[in-house]
């Protein structure tokens, strides 16, 4: 059972009216700047500055000492390698500062990792390969901040090293020419939220001297890299998203007007939410699934045709992306299904042979979306190593969970709701116990859904979009916002796009509001018409013939006399029952169903000819206050063990032959021995 606790953001009103006032917008445009911490005259100006000025690229630390030393190898033409990642940050950075030192007339090649055979960032094995076609100076980009012994191994080698990077720095760097990374601790630049690409940018206009023509050039991918990294876009990254839109919308680059008509987007105009759902995945699937060098190919050809036949290789690459996920989320699917416990843990590790590395870090994020838990998912090699991608909920901690288990992993690395491990192929089961004893000692987290605001379905129209532009671009830190449309009546159900998604009509006070529920068929939707409901949703314009129109959508939609606080407490307690937990007596009388509970159930179920909706769904259409969410759920099991009801794929049936059964016989009541029955 998975449950999103959602939570209005508690903005300050008064604060919001005064910003109004003083700075001339529009009330609702003002809450939602206060609900994102942006409320001071300042910060205000600067959200909405359009002719805003980058920052000196030199603020950034050694920007001098690697400007010095890359302008010496471009005069002396010494050769230059651009080492760079393989996501659409690394491969974005990569692009740029290839590009700009190619026209500067550099002898200069490029080098990216293969994710399966080289790993993350420098390693020996490519400085040898360097060093064989001549390269006196390697140059990073998105990555070398922790590459220590690697700077080692390239004087070792007589070739320089220069590091730009935007990770968190450790407690050494690496001894080369530069280290240009806006997160050391010595560096006292005033803005520290660039992705890598972005710190490339910086680079090229140190060495230019001048941002204006190269923000011309350049902030089409660097507005790509930074949406893609899901870096803050505010401060100067808003800067340069904005002017990269408006460069992406005029797609003068081969290998952008490529992807936009594979896609289909001709003509269209992109926003932030365009490039992270829709460019960038085509980028990273290079990665992913093949060769990331593809994807740059794309980013620095001026052959249209060529840049044609990538993007189409991209566009597969990223259907087979999508369809190893679902093969190995269907492959977890029938693990939970022989072995249940795992799903009801309170950390979630699955693991198999041989998943592709670049495809297991989405699947755990999946997972988290499905379960509503912190998910490790690991793939165990041939060679008895196994890799880890790891995805959390916010309030628990994925590196210090990692940090109670050190002794079982070889290594780990990484954030608090992203993380990496690596492990013996034989300490899985181990590691699977450890964490989730360290999980034990904390009260577990429901995943939130965050809305800024309750509005008055009577907002819903042209006006807010107008509204929600001047908000844009949206991402890290400026979330595109989202909605609460409480107590609304569902008027009409129509299914559209051949049964794949659904267009509700619903309504309040004489107002009427259309709302799109993707992903969702009429045979799955668990409501009807004449359901009042209290929707979360977002808001956008859509173009249609020429006319722009109000898109609304669901994310998320709950009955409105749902009380919260049961649900939640429900779906703890039938955790604990699925782990064989101890329980306390107040506990067992929250539980434990009763002869007339079961039989309310079964009657209903019976009467309905089976049930195919959430528990929770089935505790309201109930209507009895005795059938709260755990004792349904528990009364089900009851009923499947005595052979009363059968579930296959998630729908619950009633059997052809149901004989009398006793209630005595069934071993999930005798747990509960203290509790008549």
């Amino acid at each position: 059972m998975n449950y999103k606790k959602w939570v209005v953001a508690q903005t300050d009103k008064e604060l919001a009216a005064t910003i109004a006032e003083q700075h001339n917008l529009d009330p609702l445009e003002a809450l939602l700047l206060v609900s994102r911490g942006i409320s001071t005259d300042e910060d205000i100006t600067d959200f909405f500055a359009q002719d805003s000025v980058l920052s000196n690229p030199f603020d950034i630390l050694d920007m001098d000492k690697a400007v010095d030393r890359i302008q010496y190898a471009i005069d002396e033409f010494e050769r230059i390698a651009v080492y760079g990642d393989y996501d659409a940050d690394g491969v974005t950075a990569t692009a740029v500062l290839y590009s700009y030192l190619k026209e500067k007339g550099a002898d200069v090649i490029y080098r990216i990792p293969d994710r399966e055979d080289d790993g993350y960032g420098l390693n020996k094995e490519a400085i040898d390969e360097l060093k064989a076609e001549g390269v006196k100076l390697i140059v990073t980009v998105d990555n070398g901040i922790s590459a220590v012994e690697e700077a080692k191994y390239c004087r070792e080698n007589d070739i320089e090293l220069i590091v730009t990077d935007h990770h968190v720095a450790g407690d050494i760097l690496p001894e080369c020419v530069a280290v240009v990374n806006p997160h050391r601790e010595d560096c006292t630049s005033e803005f520290k939220d660039f992705a890598g690409v972005g710190v490339a940018f910086k680079l090229i206009c140190a060495i230019e001297g001048d941002d204006e023509e190269l923000f011309e050039k350049f902030a089409d991918l660097v507005a790509i890299g930074t949406i893609a990294d899901i870096v803050s876009l505010l401060g100067e990254n808003r800067i340069i998203v904005k002017k990269g839109l408006e460069i992406l919308n005029k797609s003068q680059r081969a290998g952008v007007k490529a992807l936009k008509q594979i896609l289909g987007l001709e003509g269209k105009a992109l926003s932030s939410t365009t490039v992270a759902f829709m460019l960038a995945p085509r980028i990273n699937a290079a990665g992913r699934m093949g060769s990331a060098e593809r994807a740059l190919k794309l980013l620095i050809t001026d052959n249209e045709d060529e840049a044609l036949d990538i993007a189409q290789i991209l566009h597969e690459d990223n259907a087979k992306r999508q369809a190893t996920e679902q093969n190995i989320v269907n492959e977890i699917d029938k693990k939970l299904s022989e072995n249940p416990s795992i799903e009801y843990d309170r950390v979630m590790v699955v693991d198999g042979e041989n998943w592709p590395s670049g495809v297991i870090g989405i699947v755990a994020s999946r997972l988290v979306e499905k379960y509503g838990r912190p998910a490790i998912v690991i793939s165990r090699s041939e060679n008895g190593e196994a890799k880890g991608s790891c995805r959390s909920i916010d309030g628990f901690s994925l590196y210090d969970a990692l940090s109670s288990c050190s002794d079982i992993l070889q290594r780990y690395g990484g954030h608090t709701l992203a993380a990496g491990l690596g492990l013996k192929n034989e300490n899985i089961d181990k590691f699977r116990i450890a964490i989730n004893d360290y999980a034990k000692k904390m009260e577990m987290p429901f995943p939130s859904l965050k809305l800024d605001c309750k509005l008055n379905p009577a907002y819903v129209n042209n006006d807010i979009l107008q509204i929600l532009s001047r908000l844009e671009p949206f991402g890290q830190n400026n979330p595109q916002p989202v909605f609460g449309l409480y107590g609304m009546t569902l008027k009409e159900i129509v299914p559209l796009s051949n049964g794949k998604h659904l267009r509700l009509v619903l309504s309040k006070g004489g107002n009427s509001v259309t709302a799109l529920k993707f992903s969702t068929s009429a045979d799955t939707f668990p409501y009807v018409v004449g359901d009042k409901v209290d929707l979360a949703v977002c808001i956008s314009p859509n173009e249609f013939k020429g006319e722009i129109q109000v898109s609304v959508r669901i994310k998320d939609l709950k009955m409105s006399e749902e009380d919260e606080s049961e649900c939640l407490n429900s779906i703890r307690l039938f955790e604990k029952y699925k782990r064989a937990e101890e329980f306390s007596e107040e506990e067992l009388n929250q539980i434990v169903p009763n002869r007339d509970v079961i039989a309310v159930i079964y009657k209903f179920i019976r009467a309905n000819a089976g049930w195919k909706y959430p528990i929770k769904m089935l505790c309201y259409r109930i209507g009895d206050e005795k059938c709260t969410l755990c004792k349904v759920a528990v009364a089900l099991d009851v009923m499947f063990e005595l052979g009363l009801l059968e579930e296959r794929d998630n729908v619950i049936s009633l059997p052809e032959n149901v004989e009398r059964v006793n209630l005595e016989n069934s071993k999930i009541l005798s747990r509960f021995s203290k509790k008549e029955v």
